[in-house]
């Protein structure tokens, strides 16, 4: 595991995750970015999915981005930590790693989800991001390259202190 600073669209990896909304058809952040790049076929494609639930996850082609797919998942928006926000933003790790393996990934890069416009706090999305992360590696004993892709100087600094615990 590894993290880096950057748009997570530039990344050169089998797959991407998008931090998405329910509707699948684009938003701001993450979501909006992925889909600008990613090109209008992006679109039509989430368009006919009918959505995602929260905690789980959709694929799709990755049209013009360097990944060859899409793994989207909807986070849960953070309603204090009493909600069931841990439990569901760790099933969309897992669900993520678990879509890619069916799907032949090696390497896949997840943005910090649930911490833009859903307002899960960073400190704590980033340790449940890399225990799951690590926890599925471990018991699955798969040898998939995750990067986690930070956008701002100061989520990489989170992620790169949790990742030394």
């Amino acid at each position: 595991m590894k993290v880096v600073k950057a748009n997570i669209t530039t990344l050169k990896v089998d797959a991407i995750v998008n931090a998405a909304n329910s509707s699948l058809i684009g938003g701001g952040g993450v979501d909006g970015s992925i889909h600008e790049a990613a090109g209008p076929q992006l679109y039509e494609e989430c368009r006919q999915m009918d959505g995602c639930e929260t905690g789980d996850v959709k694929i799709t082609k990755g049209y013009d981005l360097h990944a060859k797919f899409i793994i989207h998942t909807v986070g849960p928006i953070w309603r204090g930590g009493t909600d069931g926000e841990e439990k569901i933003l760790a099933g969309c790790y897992r669900k993520a790693l678990e879509l890619a393996l069916e799907n032949g990934v090696k390497s896949i890069a997840f943005p910090s989800i649930s911490t833009g416009v859903f307002k899960y706090p960073i400190e704590l999305a980033a340790r449940v991001a890399v225990r799951n992360v690590r926890k599925f590696i471990k018991v699955t004993e798969s040898d998939i390259k995750v990067t986690f892709c930070c956008f701002s100087a100061s989520d990489l600094k989170v992620y790169k202190s949790v990742l030394k615990t």
